[in-house]
């Protein structure tokens, strides 16, 4: 009887061990990759990574769980790249142009390229980078890549032409500071979330940024003009911590290695077309009018802007790159995805 009865115990314990025993094939754990984001969770650079976290699961058959942080509640924006890479992140997104002269090659792209949807500015970045690989992206693995759709005029008053925007006070970002005042405007750096109340009372006319934020932000009701100037883009970057990367499973791997490219022109296409939606929005909801410059215009804002892109190839070559080929690169992978995605 004392023999039947330590049977079981025994068993149960020799399968205990045989479970967790070194070698022995187990049930496959859930990973769990913790990716931060900076923007507000309705944003596009949000809304592409909550759709990269759906379709990584469901590609991997629910072996990985993606848990997302909108809006800066893991890492400020600033944060983002160096905190992935110690690891208070296992992915983050981020824009490079809020770390001026961090990412030589990638600037290139947020030059004043003329560029005319974020689609083929994504698929250019992403080309880019993979030619270059450059060093900066060394301590980490790209996930992906994209940008945001073209930045414009969005104004209080009407700008019709080059002419209308002379002296005007504009909130602005990043490279477009130094593209509103070569273009006779006045750049003020304040943060967005403080816009609409700087242009209820004057401080600013308006601002410079791609158009989804009309109704994203319902800028549509600040902001009842725009105008259409193809100024530059803003590059974002994906990234993961490398000693994540380097321990997670062949087949997770490959699942978000053939996500790459994918993604990048997921987003771009995705954005463009919310520009289009946030247009149609924004003259539904506010009767909000939308301007084209001129042919002579948009030539005028070439030839005042060509001076940043010459400082940039001075700049870089400094750096001991290949500044006047990147550059080169950047319009030949341009003009192929707009005549492409036209």
């Amino acid at each position: 009887m004392k023999t039947k009865s330590v049977l079981p115990v025994l068993l149960s314990v020799l399968f205990l061990v045989l479970l967790v025993a070194p070698g022995t094939p187990r049930s496959a754990e859930t990973i769990t990759l913790r990716y931060a984001n900076f923007p507000p969770s309705a944003t596009f650079p949000c809304v592409q990574m909550e759709r990269w976290a759906k379709e990584v699961e469901s590609r991997t058959h629910g072996k990985v769980k993606v848990q997302t942080f909108p809006g800066g509640t893991l890492l400020a924006a600033k944060n983002i790249f160096d905190g992935v890479i110690s690891g208070m992140a296992d992915i983050g997104n981020f824009a490079m142009s809020y770390q001026p002269g961090r990412f030589p090659v990638s600037e290139a792209v947020d030059l004043p390229m003329g560029f005319t949807s974020a689609r083929a500015a994504s698929l250019t970045l992403f080309d880019l980078i993979e030619k270059y690989k450059p060093k900066e992206f060394e301590s980490v693995k790209v996930l992906t890549l994209f940008t945001c759709p073209p930045t414009n005029f969005m104004t209080k008053t009407p700008v019709k032409s080059l002419a209308d925007l002379k002296g005007m006070e504009l909130r602005v970002a990043g490279t477009n500071a130094e593209v509103v005042k070569r273009l006779g405007g006045i750049p003020v750096a304040m943060p967005q979330s403080e816009t609409p109340e700087a242009i209820q009372k004057g401080v600013v006319k308006g601002m410079v940024s791609s158009m989804e934020i009309l109704k994203d932000f319902k800028f549509a009701a600040y902001t009842p003009y725009a105008t259409v100037a193809n100024l530059p883009v803003v590059s974002f970057a994906v990234v993961m911590n490398k000693a994540k990367w380097d321990s997670l499973p062949a087949d997770v791997k490959d699942v978000l290695e053939q996500m790459r490219r994918e993604q990048a022109e997921w987003t771009g296409k995705y954005v463009d077309d919310h520009v289009t939606e946030a247009l149609a929005w924004s003259k539904a909801d506010y009767q909000h009018q939308l301007f084209e410059l001129s042919a002579a215009d948009h030539d005028k804002i070439a030839s005042l802007l060509k001076p940043m892109t010459e400082e940039y190839v001075k700049r870089t070559a400094a750096l001991g790159l290949p500044a006047t080929q990147i550059v080169a690169d950047t319009l030949a992978l341009k003009k192929k995805y707009e005549q492409k995605y036209r």
